[in-house]
């Protein structure tokens, strides 16, 4: 995914793995619990946390095709993996790591997801993964995909899609009406399409229901306390400058909230949620 920073993404991954519904990951591991390998397709990768996320949850030999369209960030997850793994070398098409009692092939894919958002025809997939990533796409990207995986009938796991659901502490009179133009600015355009932002994850699921899955979805919030001041810190800029170009709120407004974001400990709950979706069986 363009437009993230690598400093952004290093300094969430550890809040993003410690904050998964874990009785969720509980029933994706059983899933795959009697199968020796498995083939995931995960889209969107960033730095490939996605899979550092979700690799112990499946069997011990895996195939990963990270999927993004930002070269930059393809060759970071590249170095970001290989760094990660108790021992990497180079193939002709990624890398083949160690981590543990897994072995974890890794290939690299730059794919445009925007215009196909079903990469895996061409390989035989057992699982299509992501991570923050459906609250940036539109409802009609959403239609394309579900669609797509439904065809495919494969099974399904994503987490961390925000759900609009943040509070800051402690409260400050401004919080409403910036969250209001932070939630405005979510939902423009990311390169997929108007964003449906905090409706993303309802969206998937009823779509998949209909095309019988069965989905289960749970919440996974970010809790950020005195330990995250630089994420909680980053957030805060993140979003009055998110505010400022909506230009609905005075400057001054925005100065004076992230002002107090920076005084004594702030904590911040931020809305996410994950889902597992498992197909009918034939």
């Amino acid at each position: 995914m363009s437009g993230f920073s690598p400093e952004w993404l290093t300094l969430r991954e550890p809040v993003d793995h410690r904050s998964r519904d874990f009785a969720l990951s509980a029933k994706l591991r059983n899933y795959f619990a009697d199968r020796p390998e498995a083939t995931i397709f995960d889209l969107g990768v960033g730095l490939g946390s996605n899979l550092r996320g979700t690799y112990g949850l499946l069997p011990p030999r895996q195939r990963w095709v990270l999927v993004d369209n930002d070269p930059v960030l393809l060759k970071a997850a590249r170095d970001a993996i290989a760094n990660w793994a108790d021992s990497a070398e180079r193939t002709a098409d990624g890398i083949l790591a160690k981590r543990g009692d897994h072995t974890i092939k890794v290939e690299f894919k730059q794919h445009d997801l925007a215009a196909d958002p079903a990469p895996w025809f061409s390989i035989k997939a057992d699982l299509v993964t992501a991570a923050a990533l459906f609250d940036l796409v539109s409802e009609e990207w959403i239609g394309r995909f579900t669609r797509a995986l439904s065809r495919s009938r494969l099974p399904f796991y994503t987490v961390l899609t925000h759900n609009a659901e943040t509070k800051w502490l402690p409260a400050h009179p401004a919080d409403a009406a910036m969250k209001a133009a932070f939630e405005s600015h979510f939902g423009g355009d990311k390169g997929f399409g108007p964003s449906v932002g905090g409706r993303a994850t309802e969206m998937i699921g009823d779509a998949l229901e209909a095309a019988g899955y069965a989905v289960e979805r749970a919440p996974s919030p970010w809790l950020l306390g005195a330990g995250d001041r630089q994420l909680v810190a980053a957030m805060a800029a993140g979003w009055a400058e998110a505010v400022r170009e909506t230009g609905t709120i005075p400057q001054a407004t925005v100065d004076d909230w992230l002002a107090a974001r920076s005084v004594g400990v702030t904590t911040c709950i931020v809305g996410h949620e994950d889902l597992l979706a498992l197909p009918p069986k034939r």
